[in-house]
């Protein structure tokens, strides 16, 4: 009996081994596929707002006289910003920022266009303005939940694989962290409200 003692002990710590990284890569796997579908969503609700904005800057090319070099930055930023694509399997915080930063482009110069509207109230009184103008406040709403929602899957997938023993698991099939989609920099500014009543 003691001469099967040590295959015993070997054949148990095996198929504890084997047990263990089964269930840590199928986990793996769940929790990896629940991060892609998230930035699947993220990315459509990116989309969305190309698209509205394409037709936004149709619409404003309507009037005549508007701001060529406005409608140019908000046409180039769009460009930009679609070409811009992030891959669930390569989601690293430069990635991340990369892409946040072709989108960040694409808001300022919508917000300069949005900005410059309100000199042209043939423009702000346009029905498919307006109604373009809700879709893409709605829109800009879908991105933060879906981003939101992101982060949230994100988190345990993380978690699951920075803890021990579940690092060396990790390591040995070469799962790594995800990258959290982060708020803008410029955004974190407090914003300077001054109410003259003078």
């Amino acid at each position: 009996m003691k001469k099967w003692l040590p295959l015993i002990v070997i054949g148990i710590l095996v198929f504890y081994a084997y047990s263990s990284g089964k269930g840590f890569y199928n986990s793996t796997i769940k929790l990896n596929e629940d991060i892609e579908e998230s930035l699947g969503n993220v990315q459509t609700a990116y989309q969305r707002r190309g698209d509205l904005i394409g037709n936004l800057v149709k619409t404003v090319q309507g009037a005549a006289d508007f701001e060529k070099s406005t409608l140019t930055a908000v046409i180039n930023a769009r460009a930009k910003a679609t070409q811009t694509t992030i891959n669930a399997g390569d989601l690293t915080p430069e990635k991340i920022a990369q892409f946040q930063e072709a989108q960040s482009g694409l808001t300022g110069a919508l917000s300069k266009l949005l900005v410059s509207v309100e000199r042209y109230p043939d423009l702000k009184a346009n029905q498919n303005f307006l109604k373009l103008q809700d879709e893409l406040t709605s829109t800009e709403n879908q991105i933060l939940t879906a981003r939101t929602r992101f982060n949230e899957k994100v988190k345990p997938y993380n978690n699951h694989i920075k803890s021990f023993p579940n690092n060396l698991f990790a390591g040995f099939f070469g799962f790594e962290g995800k990258a959290y989609f982060k708020a803008d920099t410029d955004k974190q500014k407090a914003t300077d409200v001054n109410f003259d009543f003078r």
